[in-house]
């Protein structure tokens, strides 16, 4: 039996219209992931996502404290504007900037040590963001798809009374909002898995997730591709066939996901990071 105490941020409300949203925080229903972590995620998103692009190509790191700096002039002498740091250095080569005014200037020069240090540092900054980058562009994907699937409940509504055109009824052509309902679901469930894998720390279980969010979008992506072919006579059989069997299925592997995720939580498996 699962522990309660293990959900206390999973607490599913739904509102007078239908809508689902979580009793703990008011937002979106968003299992998998906490409440504590969707508010860092949503802070972060807010801060980060209109920059993140800018930054990553027109700024560099501090090569002392590792804040980013922008070049705003033709100098390339920086001054860390970090008041703990305020190092000086050369936006070309990173290093110091006391040589560069003296016979001991070597900027035109490669240092091996030097350059593998400052590479470091830049690259380890880079990929902070670059793996930022990577969920937030999933998220947002999702997200977006989301919004579209939710149109689809008046394309399929046309579908519908087409299909009932072609001798079937009213009862037979229920599949169509079913397809649509789990595909919605699907969609908000990878768009959460994403905000829940960049904080998680890789372990065995990590590596079952990933495998679950995988298969999930994969099927999630074939039930869309079906729910916006046209039906014709001549498909209506095969298609029919072909919805039920993916919408099952994804429903199978959402369910199956978000029950691994809940195990994890009550056995301790996910430890989070700082990111």
């Amino acid at each position: 039996m699962r522990s309660q105490v293990a959900y206390v941020d999973f607490k599913p409300v739904v509102c007078c219209c239908g809508h689902i949203f979580c009793f703990a925080c008011g937002e979106n229903w968003h299992d998998p992931v906490k409440c504590s972590l969707l508010k860092k995620w949503i802070k972060k998103c807010d801060d980060d996502s209109e920059t993140s692009n800018w930054i990553s190509a027109n700024t560099k790191e501090c090569p002392k404290c590792g804040a980013t700096i922008e070049k705003d002039g033709g100098c390339n002498h920086m001054v860390c504007k970090n008041q703990n740091c305020k190092a000086d250095f050369c936006w070309v080569c990173l290093g110091s900037w006391e040589p560069h005014g003296s016979s001991w200037y070597n900027c035109n020069k490669y240092d091996e040590d030097e350059a593998k240090a400052a590479r470091d540092a830049q690259e380890r900054s880079r990929a902070a963001l670059q793996r930022y980058l990577f969920y937030c562009n999933r998220y947002m994907n999702h997200m977006q798809s989301l919004k579209f699937e939710h149109k689809l409940y008046s394309s399929v509504k046309d579908k519908m009374e087409e299909m009932q055109q072609h001798n079937m009824s009213w009862i037979e052509v229920q599949f169509l909002k079913k397809a649509v309902d789990i595909l919605c679901k699907c969609r908000q469930t990878l768009m959460y898995t994403y905000v829940f894998a960049y904080y998680l720390k890789k372990n065995n279980q990590s590596v079952i997730f990933e495998d679950n969010q995988k298969d999930l979008e994969r099927t999630t992506e074939l039930l869309s591709e079906y729910l916006e072919r046209d039906i014709t006579q001549e498909n209506l059989v095969d298609i029919k066939q072909k919805v039920q069997d993916k919408y099952r299925y994804c429903d199978g592997r959402r369910k199956a996901l978000l029950d691994h995720v809940h195990e994890g939580y009550e056995q301790d498996w996910w430890v989070c990071k700082e990111a």
